[in-house]
């Protein structure tokens, strides 16, 4: 630029400055530029094409072992639910860039075993159509993933649900209750299910999603008054009497859940979470001690006093008596023989029966993977759960916020101890209850409950992972 002449250089003005208060604004969206792009995304999309890659390997291995032959059409409905699943993955990539790159990965191979059993079960039961199980969970799996979708494009900042905390209790309890309610609840052998004339669901299944919620906000509310100087006992400090209030309520809402609805698997579940939430947001090993011995002392009292809870004790404790061997622990004694018969390796997919098994695409479906891919094939399916669980607990205590973390501990912990009473209860290690085995059991509301668990998890993670933290010096 020339300088006139006596004069000084014309000078242009630049870009304005940031304010100051918008420096370190300014600092993270920088780095957020030079960053590798998708990342995360791409570890995903490997490991969705490895899920895919399994599932169909899994179908057609059945339909070879139960058919003698390939059936396009069942790939083909497959496919649709590969596409969704790769829709969701593009959704996170627009989206939610930085999500964990694991849950969705797991719960797509997940759903995809727990489908291909299911379709070896109607096989041999010679159930087509919409009579099919395995026709009727593709439906629900994709109304998962198309719900999983939703959450994560509208939830843009899982914070907002903090402000509707008490909204979602009052909501959770009334799923709940649903049951119950004359001319909604159905003849099982729990008040579990609720029928709208067209289809049926379990409301319980939603009613965990919105319990977690309350119980992330309420005790991000009242931590302080929990966490209070207690009395010092053998080595811990326990709560004043007037802080056990809200464990105490929780622990009166599930005995009430097992008294009305006759389901001790929810009523342990609910307050199983709230335990596992309580101690995460105290830090005090007395919660979870107190916990354990309401637990106990109400199973033990259950057990006592109502007879559905006696008749699971009993079948528990002495399932192979000639006497119930025929009755009432029929279930029990074929799942375990089911899950002996398959060994180490299994009879292979398609090659045994496990159609001998009542419910066996439901309930016992655990039993009946067990038989067809044998103990190896399990502990690779409870490493996947462990994986999955592991993940959701790491967003948690990463997370920036204690309602994030709580949240996430939460909704993960109740993944875990779903499948750990449902497993210890197919295989006697402790008495069985009525939930389902998550992802790959058969049924709606537990399928669409739990990956809504994974849009949840992938919202968390992907607030944790996008502002990266800063050394400056």
């Amino acid at each position: 630029m020339r300088t006139p002449p006596g004069g000084t250089a014309a000078v242009r003005p630049g870009p304005p400055a940031p304010p100051p208060g918008d420096a370190d604004t300014a600092v993270l969206r920088a780095l957020r530029k030079i960053r590798v792009p998708q990342t995360q995304r791409n570890r995903e999309l490997a490991l969705l094409i490895f899920a895919f890659a399994i599932n169909g390997a899994a179908v057609m291995l059945v339909q070879l072992g139960a058919a003698g032959e390939i059936d396009p059409k069942f790939l083909y409905y497959l496919g649709v639910l590969t596409a969704l699943a790769l829709a969701l993955h593009i959704t996170l990539r627009i989206v939610a860039r930085d999500a964990d790159p694991f849950v969705v990965p797991i719960g797509t191979v997940l759903t995809g075993l727990g489908l291909a059993e299911i379709y070896r079960i109607d096989v041999a039961k010679h159930l087509h159509g919409w009579a099919a199980f395995s026709i009727r969970q593709l439906a629900w799996a994709g109304i998962a993933l198309v719900g999983a979708m939703l959450l994560v494009v509208l939830l843009r900042n899982y914070r907002v649900l903090f402000r509707y905390t008490y909204i979602f209790g009052f909501v959770g309890i009334l799923l709940l209750l649903l049951p119950i309610v004359p001319g909604l609840g159905t003849d099982a052998n729990a008040d579990v299910w609720v029928s709208l004339g067209f289809f049926s669901f379990q409301p319980g299944e939603l009613a965990k999603i919105c319990l977690a919620i309350f119980f992330a906000g309420y005790l991000v509310r009242t931590r302080d008054a929990l966490t209070s100087v207690g009395t010092r006992f053998l080595g811990f400090t326990w709560p004043r009497a007037r802080e056990l209030g809200p464990l105490l309520v929780v622990w009166l809402v599930s005995l009430g859940i097992i008294v009305m609805q006759r389901d001790l698997g929810t009523g342990l579940l609910i307050f199983g979470m709230f335990v596992a939430m309580l101690y995460i947001a105290t830090g005090k090993t007395s919660w979870v001690l107190m916990g354990v011995v309401l637990a106990v002392g109400g199973a033990f009292l259950a057990s006592r006093v109502l007879p559905y809870v006696q008749g699971r004790f009993t079948n528990w404790l002495d399932a192979f008596n000639p006497a119930l061997m025929d009755g009432s622990s029929f279930q029990l004694v074929n799942g375990i023989f089911g899950m002996a018969q398959g060994g180490l390796i299994g009879t292979g997919l398609g090659q045994g029966r496990p159609y001998l098994t009542p419910l066996s695409q439901s309930d016992y479906i655990f039993p009946s993977l067990g038989e067809e891919i044998g103990l190896i094939g399990l502990f690779a399916i409870l490493v996947l759960y462990m994986v999955f669980t592991s993940r959701g607990l790491r967003v948690g205590l990463n997370g920036q916020d204690d309602f994030g973390k709580l949240l996430a501990v939460g909704v993960s912990f109740t993944i875990a101890l779903q499948v750990f009473i449902m497993v210890g209860g197919v295989t006697r290690l402790i008495p069985l209850t009525g939930l389902t085995t998550p992802f790959l059991a058969a049924g709606g509301s537990s399928l669409v409950a739990n990956w809504l668990i994974v849009a949840i998890l992938l919202r968390i993670s992907d607030a944790v992972r996008s502002r990266p933290r800063v050394v400056i010096g």
